[in-house]
């Protein structure tokens, strides 16, 4: 068996001389621990050097990529015939075999063999000193270093990510140093504040004017495109109520606006440079949602391929990490947005489809971030195609254009209602229409169909019952208003007169109630039987209750008396 062992100085084979040691993984190290003892177990059969060192760096990013380079294959051919080969790398052992047909071999005992070999490797190898193997490697894992650095896809969108991480602290740095000029010079001309909104405008204002009286003498039309801001600042400067400031203090003020209209100048500048990286770099991103959230979706991501790999999903709420966690800890509603929100299609939509547009819009994007990552074609094509159709179907949305669908060439499938009686194609019915039946109306109190004539004896047992009915609830009526007419004479001497004019009213509503009592069923005079029964045992009990009451009085007047 031959093991293949990389350095830096060539490609080594080693021929195992016991290989019943390799069983024994636990003791191999042993085996290393002297030259001596190392050479027992392996010798050197070939060593095929590099001729320089950009040979040294083509062989080793071969290697790196688990791939045989041309000078590499030709060494194995001639020299492992036949043989077993040992290798560090499974994926290496794997390409070595499909192009060279040599069987590989790569587990545990290999690894410890290899171990081995680094140990002892310039006592193994003669003519490779400790003194020159350092330098080779140093060299080499530079050179390496170097040419992933310059080629690797990874790095090329790393200017994105410096250029929009130093275009936010321009813009924090700006606004400070402006509301540190508005906050110092408002001590001598406060009124300016509120006349000049924007802050670079209110810089060269100061810049040029220095002392407020010098404002009337002044021409602001460079400056101030409206004559009426213009008028405004120079009758505030007459009349302000600020304080004087000496000419040293103005001086300092001058030079710190200097600071300002110069970081501006350099942020303009930043974000021209920005924006010629982005359109080379993600042309289809770019068209998609901007240059300033494109740039700030690949910084957030590491990278322009590590982006790629994101779904739909992820690049929707990227950025607002925080708020989703939160939301899944105490069980709300997730973000619908992150970074993605600044997008010119979501500050279009309304409030109401925002959610939506934003789902369509991540969606796209990831397409297009795939596409400028991995594909070959340099145009915005996809960005642009991708754009008019969230457009599409934002107007959808939005109920502008109805008989379109977002994304479609053809209009929505017109939906009919379902006939069961209509034919396939035909305009006519196979039956004919149901008219209206106004017979199978019904009219309250009054019948289309003649009621029958019912017997006339039938009739006169009616008459009969009911008006024994009528006499039974008259002597009922007649009996109730006899009792409690004697309850209220028993109070006549405690109720006062305004009692009296309510057991008047009560009077005429039970008159009333007995004029107005409809005829009733046999059912009604069963229950009005029982609340009979129910009130006169309850009056007797009223009667008992009275009398025991006045016994007890003129007994109490007997025993005054005595």
């Amino acid at each position: 068996m031959l093991v293949l062992f990389e350095t830096p100085a060539g490609f080594a084979l080693f021929k195992v001389l016991d290989e019943g040691k390799l069983d024994k993984v636990e003791d191999l190290w042993k085996e290393f621990t002297s030259s001596d003892s190392a050479r027992k177990v392996v010798e050197l059969k070939a060593f095929n050097k590099f001729e320089n060192t950009s040979d040294a760096l083509a062989a080793a990013t071969s290697i790196v990529d688990s791939r045989p380079n041309k000078g590499l294959r030709k060494f194995l051919k001639k020299h492992c015939e036949g043989e077993t080969l040992a290798v560090a790398d499974s994926k290496l052992g794997n390409a070595i075999k499909e192009n060279l047909k040599i069987d590989c071999l790569h587990n545990s005992a290999v690894m410890e063999l290899m171990r081995g070999l680094r140990n002892q490797l310039t006592e193994l190898i003669s003519g490779l000193g400790t003194q020159d193997l350092g330098p080779m490697s140093l060299g080499l894992s530079h050179s390496l270093s170097r040419f992933k650095l310059k080629f690797s896809p990874e790095k090329v969108d790393t200017m994105i990510i410096q250029a929009i991480g130093l275009l936010d602290d321009l813009d924090k740095e700006l606004n400070t140093y402006a509301m540190r000029v508005r906050e110092w010079y408002g001590w001598h001309f406060p009124e300016l504040t509120k006349i000049v909104a924007d802050n670079i405008q209110y810089a060269k204002v100061v810049k040029m004017m220095g002392n407020r009286t010098n404002a009337v003498n002044l021409d602001f039309s460079e400056i101030l495109s409206d004559d009426e801001v213009e008028a405004q600042l120079k009758e505030a400067a007459v009349i302000s109520m600020g304080t004087e400031v000496s000419d040293l203090d103005l001086l300092n003020i001058r030079e710190l606006c200097d600071q300002v209209l110069a970081l501006s100048e350099y942020r303009a500048q930043l974000f021209d440079y920005l924006k010629s990286r982005m359109n080379t770099i993600a042309p289809n991103l770019t068209a998609l949602v901007g240059e300033l959230v494109g740039a700030r979706l690949i910084a957030h991501g590491g990278s322009l391929v590590n982006l790629a790999k994101q779904p739909g999903s992820t690049i929707q709420i990227l950025g607002a990490e925080k708020a989703l966690f939160r939301a899944l800890k105490t069980k709300h509603s997730t973000p619908k947005y992150g970074l993605i929100y600044h997008a010119s299609l979501i500050g279009q939509a309304a409030p109401k489809h925002k959610g939506k547009i934003s789902r369509s819009l991540a969606a796209k994007t990831a397409l297009a971030i795939r596409y400028d990552a991995l594909g070959d074609g340099g145009d915005n094509s996809i960005g642009l195609e991708s754009r008019v159709k969230l457009e599409t179907r934002l107007r959808v949305l939005e109920g502008k254009e109805l008989g379109r669908s977002a994304g479609s060439t053809k209009g929505k499938p017109k939906i009919e209602a379902y006939e069961k009686d209509r034919k396939n194609g035909a305009g006519a019915l196979i039956t004919t229409a149901k008219t209206y039946n106004p017979a199978a109306d019904l009219v309250l109190a009054q019948s289309t169909e003649e009621t029958p004539k019912k017997p006339e004896g039938a009739s006169k047992k009616r008459k009969h019952h009911d008006a024994e009915v009528e006499e039974t609830i008259q002597e009922d009526g007649d009996q109730e208003g006899q009792k409690k007419k004697k309850k209220k004479k028993s109070k006549e001497s405690e109720e006062s007169p305004v009692a009296d004019a309510d057991g008047g009213k009560k009077k005429k509503k039970k008159s009333k109630e007995s004029e107005e009592t409809p005829v009733a069923t046999a059912e009604d005079v069963k229950k009005e039987k029982k609340k009979k029964k129910k009130s006169d045992s309850q009056d007797a009990a009223m009667e008992t209750e009275e009398s025991g009451k006045k016994d007890k009085k003129k007994k109490k007047k007997k025993h005054s008396d005595e």
